[in-house]
Parts: structure tokens; C-alpha cells; sequence
């Protein structure tokens, strides 16, 4: 299968690029290199036979067109997003542009090229979401219950606001033009090369750097915790085997408090990297993310009953392979270190 992933680049996406190489898939990366993206991410599959990179942003329409006429894939995996809640408070506009304005452009390429191409059975549209679009859910879990695939949709964010447009309109594409796509929304996701400026990052390497470890609030809000290489792997399930107009819930089963996380691992790192004092001191409560949801929760009944897909590993499993990861891979985000809002908490100037 020749797939076109937008964003490959990014954290999520190079995790699909490279699963998607090991798979034998062949892969047109297409990635604009905003200040998230990195090049080394897929730097493992970049001499592959069956990899090819294209640098373009999509909402240049030209430039899409291109891609397609040239590399006519079989599917297209729509990663390409700006994926920050705290950058989204702070400027908005990127978000419209590249998660709104960007999904259309890209959908309107796609259509295109399927219809000029005789409308093939075999062509899918892979929305990539997040179960942002859903809002918040209250505190317990037996009452408050989990986001399910027909869950209204509530954003709260910016971000989430613009991820739910973007659905929407992969959805209407589908319906008024018969654009084949499938949809998956998923959960937190963290692991390898994850861009340090979102909470796991952040907390690793303010730790190892001695700096302030920021949690928000009380620490109380809650998400569901998905690693994000078993992400890849569900990702590249749905485009082969989803139900064509069918959306899938993909959460990793592990619900937990932020402070809690957090506190998990400086555990951990008090083990693999040990110093004078436990990490866990360094933590320190700062001003909330206005509008912050109180949890997340994600209900993963569907894609485990039709597609059979369930995360391979626990959170406590996948941390351990987080920490390994960054402590053996410090000239990797070493390098990352002067781009904008490494280490930091954001969204907080409202």
C-alpha cells in the first residue's frame, strides 16, 4: 500500500512512518517543517526503497496536487495539525488556518485526484483526531462514564475547537461527495521523540535539567494515557480493515491523574538516574490553562470488537520505555533545545 501521510515529521506522524516502512508499506512523507517537526524522527527509514519526503504545507493547493499526480497513493493519513491547547490560547489563528483551512484544502486535492482517477474501491481518507473534540468528562468513571464514537462532540479549546471542525468537514466530504474516508480520535499519546513542549517531555527534562517540573492547577485533571508506537499501529489497522464513514476510539486504557504522572515519573528516573534528592521535589504547582478540561476518557469497545486492537502495554510499561528512550537519546532533544516553548507550560497569559 502507497500511503500519503501529512505531518510525518511530527511526533505522531514519524511514529506512522516508520511503522508503516517496518510494515512494507511505501510512504510519501509530506511535512511543512514548522517548529515541531523534525527530519530525525524518521531519520531510521529516510534510505528506505519505499520512502519518499516531500516538504509542503497543505493549504498550498498546487503544491498538493503535485504530490498526488506524482506519487499516486493509495491512501492519505492526515496527521498534518497544530496540536498544542496551550499555544492555541495563546495564538489561535495558526490553528484555523492549518487544522480548518488545511483539512479543506487537503480533502478538496484528495477528491480531486480519487475522481480523476476513476473513483478506485481502495482509496481511503484517514482523518487523524483527538478525543478533545468531545469536551470534558466529570471526575468518576462509573458515573461520568467514558467518550464513546457517538459521544457529542464539546470543545472547549481553541485546538479542540478547530480539531472538531476538521472532523466535521471529513465527515460531510464524505457524505455529500462519497470521498471514502475513516476517522479515528485518539487519546493522549506520548512516547519516543515526543517534541518537548508538551507534559511528559517537559516533566523528563526539567528533571534531568534541575529546573521547576510546572503542574497546573492542583494536578487533578485526568487523561488516558496511549503509547504512542501502539497509536501507529491501530492508525495503520483503520486505513486498511476501518469501516468506510466509520469513526474509531483509540484510548491506551490508562487513566490517571496528572500529578499522579508526574510523580510516576520521578519515581522512575529516582531508579534509572539517581541523585541526592528525589526528583519529585522539583515539582511545582503553577497558574491553571484557562478553560482546562477535567479529564479524558476514552472507550476503545469498537476498534477492540471490529478491528481486534487493543495497546500493548501498561502506562507503567510504557514510561519505562519513555525514560529509556530520552536518557539514551539526549542528542536528539539536546538539539531541540532553543526552539520555542521547549520546557516550558504555555497558555496561561488569559
Amino acid at each position: 500500500m502507497k500511503l500519503l501521510v501529512t505531518g510525518g515529521a511530527g511526533f505522531i506522524g514519524s511514529a506512522v512512518v516508520r511503522r508503516a516502512i517496518r510494515d512494507g508499506h511505501q510512504v510519501v512523507n509530506l511535512d511543512a517543517l514548522t517548529y515541531a517537526a523534525c527530519l530525525d524522527n524518521v531519520a531510521q527509514v529516510s534510505t528506505a526503497p519505499g520512502y519518499a519526503f516531500v516538504e509542503a504545507d497543505i493549504r498550498d493547493r498546487a503544491a498538493l496536487d503535485t504530490v498526488f499526480a506524482d506519487h499516486h497513493p493509495d491512501a492519505v493519513m492526515h496527521l498534518a495539525a497544530e496540536s498544542h491547547v496551550d499555544r492555541s490560547i495563546d495564538g489561535p489563528g495558526s490553528f484555523i488556518e492549518t487544522n480548518v483551512t488545511g483539512t479543506y484544502t487537503l480533502l478538496e486535492a484528495a477528491r480531486a485526484y480519487w475522481v480523476g482517477q476513476g473513483k478506485p474501491e481502495q482509496f481511503r481518507f484517514h482523518h487523524i483526531s483527538t478525543d478533545e473534540v468531545y469536551g470534558s468528562l466529570g471526575p468518576d468513571p462509573d458515573r461520568d462514564g467514558q467518550f464513546t464514537e457517538e459521544t457529542s462532540y464539546d470543545p472547549r479549546s481553541p485546538y479542540s475547537a478547530s480539531k472538531a471542525a476538521s472532523d466535521h468537514l471529513v465527515r460531510a466530504w464524505h457524505e455529500t461527495y462519497g470521498l471514502p474516508v475513516v476517522l479515528t480520535n485518539c487519546s493522549n499519546n506520548y512516547g519516543p521523540y515526543h517534541f518537548p513542549e508538551k507534559l511528559i517531555p517537559v516533566v523528563i527534562l526539567n528533571a534531568l535539567a534541575g529546573k521547576v517540573i510546572p503542574v497546573y492547577g492542583a494536578g487533578e485533571n485526568v487523561r488516558d494515557w496511549l503509547y504512542v508506537e501502539d497509536h501507529a499501529e491501530a492508525l495503520l489497522l483503520v486505513v486498511q480493515k476501518g469501516a468506510l464513514g466509520r469513526s474509531y476510539n483509540i484510548g491506551g486504557e490508562n487513566e490517571v491523574k496528572n500529578i499522579d504522572l508526574v510523580r510516576m515519573i520521578c519515581a522512575i528516573l529516582d531508579r534509572k538516574k539517581p541523585r541526592g534528592r528525589p526528583y519529585c521535589e522539583q515539582i511545582t504547582f503553577v497558574a491553571d490553562r484557562p478553560g482546562h478540561d477535567l479529564r479524558y476518557a476514552i472507550d476503545p469497545t469498537r476498534i477492540r470488537d471490529e478491528l481486534g486492537w487493543r495497546p500493548s502495554v501498561t502506562l507503567e510499561q510504557g514510561l519505562e520505555k519513555t525514560l529509556d528512550w530520552y536518557l539514551n537519546n539526549e542528542a536528539w532533544w539536546r538539539a531541540l533545545q532553543n526552539r520555542s516553548g521547549v520546557g516550558e507550560r504555555l497558555g496561561v497569559k488569559a
